[in-house]
Formats: C-alpha cells, sequence, structure tokens
C-alpha cells in the first residue's frame, strides 16, 4: 500500500484508532517485540532472547494444576462437572456469580492478612485490571481530566487509563534519594503545576506493591495520600494487583485497612484488583473494581458488560477461591517461592556489583545500572539498553519506559522462568559486566589503574560494532549472539 493510500485509509478511521494513545511506541514494547522474534530456548534457540519484561507469576503452577485434577466437578468440560454447563452457558447478568463475587471477596481479604474484609456486593468484575483501570476512569473522569501518578509507574498505564477515555497522567516525580518514597511536596507540586496548567485533577493512582519498585507504601505515607486527596476533594485509585506477592517484611498495608481508622469521604476511595499476578492467571482475564462509592458501583457494573469474566472462568475459580484450604496453602508457598527466587537473583547481581533497591514484593527487582552508563543521559541508557537487548540476550524495561526521573535503572522480572533460565540469565549478567570491567581496565591509563572501581562504566570501545538506528554504536559484545538477533528501534 502506497504513502498516499494509507494516509486516504487513515482518515477513514476513528481519532482514537489513529492517534499513539496506545502508547505501545515505547521500549517497554519493544522489548517484547525482541523477544517475540527471537524467543529464548535451551535446546532450540539457546542464544535467543530471555523474556525479563514479562511481571508473571509462575513459580506455584503446579499447586493450581493439583488442585483442578483432584476437583474436575469444578469445570463444565469433564464429565464429572458437565451438568452444569447448560447453567453456566447461558445468559448470566452483569453482577456475576454470586458464589464467584463472594470467593473474590474472600480471597481479596486472605491475600491481606485477613485484616480487613470485602462485600462481595460491591465487587464489580472486568476484563483483566486493564479493563479495571479503564473502567474506572469512564466512571470518574471526562477527556482531558487528569490524575495524578507518581513516578516510576507502568508503561501501560497510558493506553490503560487514557488511550479510549481521554484522560491525562500528570506524573508526581519521585526519586532515589529517599528510594523513590512518594512526599507531599511531590504531591503538592505536581498538583499546583496542573492547576497552572488549567487541567482538572480529578484524582491520584498509586500502585501498592509498587510496579515497578517492589515496595509496599507504610501506613503512614498511606494516611497522608488519604488526606490530601480529601482535602482537595479528588478520587483516589489504587491498584493493588500485587497484594499476595508480598515475600518479606514489612507486610502489606492496604488502603481499606487505613481508612477504617480515618475520617474521610469513603466515596472517594476505589480498589483495582485482578488474579494475573497473585495467582499467575493473566490469561483468565479476571479484573476487580471494588469501590466505597456506590453510583461507582452501579455505574460501573453496567459499564462492565464490555469486559464481562467469562462465566466458565467464574464458575471454576469460584470452587478455588472457596476452598480455604488451598488458598492458605496457595497464598503461603508463592509467598515463600518468590522469597527464594528474589534471594537467588539479587545475590547472584550482587556477584559482579549490580545492586537492586531493597524491595519486598512484586515480581522483578527495580535494578540500578547508573554506574554502567557511558553518559548519565536517557540517550545513554538507550545505548545500554540495546545492548542488554540485542547483545546480552535479556528484555529488560529501562526506567525512562517506567518515566524514571533517573536514566540507569532497570526493571528485571524473575517470576516467569524457571531456574535454569534464571541461571542462564545471571551467567550473561555476569559474562557482561565481567567483559566490560576487562575492557575497562585495558583502557585506563596507569595512573588511574583503579578508575573502574569508583566508576564502573562499560567501555563500548570493542572489535564488535552494530548500527542502531541509522548511527555506528561500539558495544561490547559479552557472548557469541546470533548475527540474526533483532534490531530494536526505540523512541524515547
Amino acid at each position: 500500500m502506497g504513502s498516499s493510500s494509507a494516509t486516504a485509509n487513515r482518515l477513514l478511521l476513528s481519532k482514537i484508532a489513529t492517534s499513539e494513545g496506545h502508547g505501545e511506541n515505547s521500549p517497554y514494547f519493544d522489548g517484547w517485540k525482541a523477544y517475540d522474534r527471537n524467543p529464548f530456548h535451551p535446546t532450540k534457540n539457546p542464544e535467543g532472547v530471555i523474556q525479563m519484561g514479562l511481571a508473571e507469576n509462575q513459580l506455584s503452577f503446579d499447586l493450581i494444576e493439583d488442585w483442578i485434577k483432584k476437583n474436575p466437578k469444578a469445570s463444565i468440560c469433564t464429565p464429572e462437572g458437565v451438568e452444569e454447563f447448560k447453567n453456566v452457558a447461558i445468559f448470566q447478568d452483569y453482577h456475576g456469580f454470586p458464589e464467584f463475587r463472594k470467593a473474590v471477596a474472600m480471597f481479596m481479604s486472605k491475600a491481606r492478612g485477613g485484616r480487613v474484609t470485602f462485600d462481595p456486593n460491591r465487587v464489580v468484575m472486568s476484563g483483566g485490571a486493564t479493563g479495571a483501570n479503564e473502567l474506572v476512569m469512564f466512571c470518574l473522569a471526562d477527556p482531558g481530566d487528569a490524575f495524578l501518578v507518581p513516578s516510576p509507574y507502568y508503561p501501560a498505564f497510558y493506553r490503560d487509563l487514557g488511550w479510549r477515555t481521554g484522560v491525562q497522567i500528570v506524573p508526581v516525580h519521585c526519586d532515589s534519594s529517599n528510594n523513590f518514597q512518594i512526599t507531599k511536596e511531590a504531591l503538592a507540586a505536581a498538583y499546583e503545576k496542573a492547576q497552572k496548567n488549567n487541567i482538572n485533577v480529578k484524582g491520584l493512582i498509586i500502585t501498592n506493591p509498587s510496579n515497578p519498585l517492589g515496595t509496599t507504601l507504610d501506613r503512614d505515607t498511606l494516611e497522608s495520600l488519604v488526606e490530601f486527596i480529601n482535602q482537595k476533594n479528588i478520587h483516589l485509585v489504587c491498584d493493588e494487583i500485587y497484594a499476595a506477592t508480598v515475600f518479606s517484611s514489612p507486610t502489606f498495608t492496604c488502603i481499606s485497612e487505613v481508612i477504617q481508622n480515618m475520617n474521610c469521604n469513603p466515596n472517594l476511595i476505589h480498589i483495582v484488583y485482578s488474579l494475573s499476578k497473585d495467582m499467575g492467571l493473566p490469561g483468565l482475564r479476571v479484573g476487580i473494581v471494588y469501590s466505597y462509592n456506590d453510583d461507582v458501583v452501579n455505574i460501573g457494573r453496567k459499564m462492565s458488560s464490555f469486559g464481562l469474566v467469562s462465566s466458565q472462568t467464574q464458575h471454576m475459580l469460584a470452587s478455588m477461591l472457596l476452598d480455604e484450604e488451598f488458598v492458605a496453602r496457595f497464598l503461603e508457598t508463592s509467598s515463600k517461592r518468590l522469597a527464594k527466587r528474589h534471594g537467588v537473583f539479587t545475590k547472584g547481581l550482587e556477584e559482579v556489583g549490580i545492586n537492586c533497591l531493597k524491595s519486598n514484593a512484586g515480581l522483578f527487582c527495580w535494578m540500578d545500572l547508573r554506574r554502567l552508563l557511558k553518559d548519565q543521559t536517557y540517550d545513554g541508557e538507550m545505548v545500554l539498553w540495546r545492548v542488554i537487548v540485542n547483545e546480552v540476550g535479556l528484555n529488560v524495561s529501562p526506567g525512562s519506559s517506567f518515566k524514571c526521573v533517573e536514566p540507569g535503572w532497570f526493571r528485571v522480572c524473575f517470576a516467569n522462568m524457571d531456574n535454569e533460565t534464571v541461571e542462564v540469565a545471571l551467567k550473561r549478567i555476569r559474562t557482561f559486566v565481567r567483559q566490560g570491567k576487562k575492557a575497562q581496565d585495558q583502557a585506563v591509563q596507569v595512573k588511574s589503574p583503579k578508575r573502574w572501581k569508583s566508576n564502573l562504566r562499560l567501555s563500548f570501545s570493542s572489535s564488535s560494532t552494530r548500527r542502531f538506528d541509522q548511527e555506528s554504536v561500539n558495544v561490547l559484545s559479552p557472548h557469541m549472539m546470533s548475527p540474526h538477533s533483532p534490531l530494536v528501534r526505540a523512541k524515547t
């Protein structure tokens, strides 16, 4: 199709369809494409790209599979459960099965240590957390309105929150000086800047536990956030989809616990939840909106018709999540396995001097590679990221795609692979850093032989070169890669 034909075709489409609001012109998604073109396989493609950009919990699938085998009646596709096929397959209203909403409410409570209870009548279904986030935006804001979001934050928020709704994101800048904690000063500054720019701020969105930091917010911080939104009379949307991924102290404090003992307007408090991260079931598309606002519940339930959870999925998960013995065992085992994997991975990085932000939750680490940047800029970060994806063969996500204010931070996921793949990934990282150190040592003048120790930076001068985005960038190749490894075009 010629350029003129393509232009004419785009004119036939809607503004939403032809806009860039999908947010996929980002290194975050480019890394996924690099993996898709050249996926790692231990025997079929051992030099391929290892997927470390996918925040998925695959460490406890065996427990779920074992439960399914022992409970064939939970499925309508087995001889034991087929008698329920008709009742499940016919039309269901938008409220969802009562058993399913009860099961979700119970699981949400268990995932939060049983310190708070949830009303099944406030559980609103949606197609995954993506649909749940969008549903909340449709309920709370008009096109052009904005939500404050502390950075660094999930790159796909632009798509989830704003592509079809027209809602804007106003970053609240956080940095490493206090381990990226949200401060009242940063929050107030972002709000006031938006006001000066005539942007109508409708609320604040937080992810707790944090993606990409892997940290949890303490009670004092949560209380200060509630006080802020209550004072401004704006909404607080709490994305708590990683609630059950906490694997070490401190324990997770959810927003529902906090508001129990506060004088605040409950109509301003809303929770987004799903089973994608805590149970590792993103393919089942179970998203939940839990709101303390009756109107949001009622309106959201009507809107949920655009993204309901399959009644077959509801039927099976209701049985699973109402099995209290299974839920208790799953949550305990998952936490222990995440803790073990996190320990193995972070210790492996420490062996070559790479540190991560101290974390206690999530399926990833916030990896500090600032010392490896040739230039302390976002361009320098992109150069390093391209090397890691194309030469080292690891799809990690650069901090700039999370709107991090400091170049050199990367999110790396560790729970979506088996132990053997983790070891391959760590081996590649070790080789990369050690060869970088060796090249740096060779380049350093005799009068400053220990320069690399105080400021370890990659030397990009080696015999191996590649062309990125029509620019020649010299890079160090830590191990022999396929000559057909993918070229990623990143847009900063």
